[in-house]
């Protein structure tokens, strides 16, 4: 699903726990989200900082939204 939304010219940022799956079906921006079943989220935190992680998270993603890939590079990842 990324790769035809971007091949429509919309850039994505793939925000998942897996990213090697998702560099390996070519995304161009991925972002490591917490974890598997809490992507944008961490119940381990209280509520006000699990709120804070979480405006942080999409904070992320909407600054990668305006990064490529650099030269020879495939995928922009951040961990």
């Amino acid at each position: 699903m990324v790769k035809e939304i971007e091949r429509a010219g919309i850039p994505v940022v793939h925000v998942t726990n897996l990213t090697k799956i998702s560099e390996g079906i070519g995304s161009h921006r991925i972002l490591r989200g917490n974890s598997v079943l809490h992507v944008f989220g961490n119940p381990s935190l209280p509520a006000e900082q699990e709120v804070k992680f979480r405006k942080g998270m999409v904070e992320e993603a909407l600054e990668m939204l305006t990064q490529a890939p650099k030269e020879g590079q495939h995928s922009l990842v951040r961990e």
